[in-house]
């Protein structure tokens, strides 16, 4: 079973849907992890 959605019923769903809550982190390798690499 297939439905048919136009462009206005795409751009009423995304209206309904809100930003989710994520917090942007830039990941930072541990100590022991640098001195491993720096070490090959």
């Amino acid at each position: 079973m297939y439905v048919e959605a136009d462009l206005a019923m795409k751009e009423c769903a995304l209206a309904r849907l809100k930003q989710p809550e994520i917090k942007h982190a830039r990941y930072r390798a541990p100590k022991a992890l640098l001195t491993f690499l720096q070490g090959l």
